[in-house]
């Protein structure tokens, strides 16, 4: 007999075992390739976006698409992540967005109240951070989770770099995205009462145009092709040059860094994602932090709603008593400083200035000032907890050991 090759092995049935017939209507149901079948998830939540803002929903694109994720990986349709290239160019979009914000008229007008800018900035980040770190004393709260949790402006650019500071993106996201849309939900209440308070509020202010809903432009300037080639000009080189410097997050950082230098020199206008690309950047930004919620994940934040609620509350207080004293050392109209001031995501504040006749220069550019600090400084601060909490630990434990 001649001897069974390994192919044959493989494909003869072992004795005893019945082999099972082909069904007739059996149709075998090819899988959709990863790239499409992510392409379908993110039309989905797009068009969840679309349907959320005609109802004037505070960060539309970005909370529909993090449920959609969410539901998604909770049903185990989808138990993978976003593919890591459109997770590394929305950050870098996003950078770009961020980086973009900062002109010169708008830090022209801000000059004369740079120094209590600043104070007040400081103070913000402080009282933040010591915020989180009472959150984290229980123990079931990471102090990196805490703080990035905590830290406002930039929810975005938070949860980006959350992975990369050794944080629980999952946690950051949900304390980030509950307090935005907590200070999205108050914000129009609360400009509105003061505005009625105060009648200096009531002063018109110039405004700026809101993002829009429609599909074009998808850049924020009249030439659109120049726009878009700055546009991934300044990603590339900045993705680049933030590997290169070793700066925290690079994919975020570098491009919002090289977005800045852009801007203020006023070479190449109007390059900042708008329109339809700007909100798919913030459907990648939701899919990417939906997709990592699970049932523990929510059984964990349910027993951590008190606290972070408790948490949240007291970073909103401390921020409206620095609006209140920013306004009384400026002479700026209350309702002013404290949309300058308030924790919430700049897209929802600045919507909220708009509609109440703000300031929307100064409060725009108080707004990106803290965003951009904050996104420099948080990572700073999450790496010295990060390698700090270890040798408490082991100092901790050494102790006990000698007793």
């Amino acid at each position: 007999m001649a001897p069974t090759s390994a192919l044959q092995r493989e494909h003869t049935p072992s004795p005893g075992t019945a082999k099972p017939a082909p069904h007739p209507t059996e149709v075998r149901k090819s899988r959709p390739a990863p790239a499409g079948r992510w392409a379908l998830i993110a039309a989905a939540a797009y068009a969840a976006g679309l349907a959320a803002a005609a109802f004037g929903v505070p960060a539309p694109y970005l909370l529909c698409s993090l449920l959609v994720g969410a539901a998604l990986a909770l049903t185990g349709v989808v138990r993978e992540r976003v593919p890591a290239p459109a997770n590394r160019t929305a950050q870098a979009l996003v950078g770009a967005l961020m980086g973009s914000y900062l002109t010169w008229p708008a830090l022209t007008a801000a000059a004369p109240v740079a120094l209590p800018l600043t104070a007040v900035t400081a103070a913000t980040i402080a009282l933040s951070v010591a915020v989180a770190w009472f959150l984290a004393r229980g123990g079931r709260l990471s102090r990196p989770s805490a703080v990035l949790g905590m830290v406002p402006g930039g929810s975005a650019a938070i949860v980006t770099c959350a992975d990369e500071l050794q944080a629980d993106v999952r946690m950051v996201a949900f304390t980030q995205y509950l307090r935005v849309g907590l200070v999205a939900t108050t914000a129009p209440l609360a400009a509105h009462w003061l505005a009625s308070a105060s009648a200096a509020g009531s002063a018109g202010h110039t405004g700026i145009g809101g993002q829009g809903s429609g599909f074009l432009p998808l850049v924020m300037g009249s030439d659109q092709l120049t726009g878009l080639f700055t546009l991934a000009a300044v990603s590339v080189a900045g993705v680049l040059a933030g590997r290169r410097l070793r700066v925290p997050t690079p994919s975020l950082i570098g491009p919002m860094l090289a977005a800045l230098v852009v801007t203020l020199s006023g070479a190449v206008p109007g390059f900042a994602p708008a329109g339809l690309l700007q909100n798919l950047v913030f459907v990648f930004v939701g899919l990417d932090v939906g997709v990592r919620f699970t049932r523990e994940t929510l059984v964990r934040v349910r027993r951590l709603m008190p606290s972070i609620l408790t948490a949240i509350a007291a970073v909103c207080t401390g921020c409206a008593g620095l609006a209140w004293l920013f306004a009384k050392l400026t002479g700026t109209p209350v309702v002013d400083s404290y949309l300058a001031t308030t924790p919430g995501g700049i897209n929802a504040v600045l919507a909220t200035a708009v509609s109440s006749h703000a300031d929307v220069a100064l409060i725009s550019t108080v707004q990106s000032l803290r965003l951009l600090i904050v996104v420099l400084v948080t990572p700073v601060i999450t790496r010295w907890l990060t390698t700090a909490r270890p040798a408490a630990t082991g100092a901790r434990t050494e102790e006990r050991a000698q007793t």
